[in-house]
């Protein structure tokens, strides 16, 4: 039985290690920009979190952001330097974000161990993996609120992703949000209100920690190269699923958290909290409130009678109670 308790933690959403911490988290910065610069031109009405589809290259993108790789040396027997750890840093409104990304363990290890490899394959990676078998529970639980369950909680069960969706179509100032064609893409406003969404849900509900550590771990298998800084000239160009986007996720990532400590202190949200829709409508127009003054563009309130705000507030507390499973559907 233990072992199967183990095992069941390889299902778990991105996993990967290493766990590292925010080495310097929101601090004070200074952003101020002279009018004529690229920069200015491309964000002079955005603050805080990034819209991906608002820049034209990763050129452009470096001038809204600072990109550094860390040296080190990958193997014993080989002197040649190896990029091992990327820090991504954002300033905005005075105030600056860092995510910081390193090699390790990564999503495809993890479906080698689950798929091709033996039990004791899966116990190494799982031993490997310290920081997800101390927090495997709170793991399966946010794997749970990031999938669509529609076998255990019938059609139109909602994950981060249908919240997101739903504060897009909240927006009500078309005119003015839409001026820029590839913002009502999925690489514009939803993309990015979709990874703010999330993270925010996870350092609210849970902690900081785990919300790094799943915001990272998917880039370490899928984009490997967002750590060397060694693209491909079809790479860089790839505006969808290019090192211009995933920089952008992994901005946004960090001002979600941000956001979700925020929220977390304002309505003290933990583990037992119960989530009523009055409550959950609350979260969610605070996340569009920011939104708002971010992008400069106008939403309609969520309200607690809203249907998202009903099934997502009972799938929560659903979750947080001990997980989704069939035989305890809500």
């Amino acid at each position: 039985m233990k072992t199967l308790r183990l095992l069941s933690l390889l299902s778990i959403l991105f996993i990967g290690c290493n766990q590292t911490s925010n080495p310097a988290g929101k601090r004070a910065c200074n952003s101020s920009v002279s009018d004529d610069t690229i920069r200015a031109a491309t964000y002079k009405t955005v603050r805080g979190a990034l819209l991906g589809s608002r820049f034209k290259s990763l050129e452009e993108l470096k001038s809204v952001i600072q990109i550094e790789y860390a040296i080190g040396t990958i193997t014993s027997d080989s002197t040649a330097p190896e990029n091992t750890i990327v820090r991504v840093r954002h300033c905005s409104n005075g105030k600056e974000v860092v995510n910081e990304l390193e090699t390790g363990t990564s999503q495809g290890d993890m479906m080698k161990a689950r798929y091709g490899g033996s039990v004791w394959d899966r116990l190494n990676f799982l031993f490997r993996c310290p920081f997800a078998v101390i927090n495997r529970k709170d793991l399966e639980k946010v794997f749970n609120l990031s999938k669509r369950s529609p076998e255990w909680r019938g059609e139109g069960d909602p994950a981060f992703f249908d919240i997101a969706e739903s504060s897009v179509r909240n927006i009500n100032t078309p005119d003015m949000a839409f001026r820029n064609v590839r913002d009502s893409t999925e690489k514009g406003y939803l993309n990015s209100f979709n990874h703010i969404t999330a993270q925010a849900f996870i350092t609210s509900c849970f902690s900081e920690e785990i919300s790094d550590f799943i915001g990272d771990s998917h880039e370490r298998y899928r984009h490997p190269e967002l750590i060397t800084g060694k693209f491909t000239a079809a790479q860089i160009t790839d505006l969808g699923e290019g090192p211009v986007d995933n920089y952008v996720d992994l901005i946004n990532n960090e001002w979600g958290q941000e956001l979700g400590k925020q929220l977390k202190e304002k309505y003290r949200i933990n583990h037992e909290t119960n989530w009523t829709p009055e409550l959950l409508a609350n979260y969610l127009n605070d996340l569009q409130r920011y939104y708002s003054w971010a992008f400069q563009i106008g939403f309609e309130p969520y309200r607690p009678g809203d249907k998202v705000v009903v099934r997502f507030s009972k799938k929560i507390n659903a979750v947080m109670k001990g997980g989704l499973n069939p035989d305890k559907r809500g």
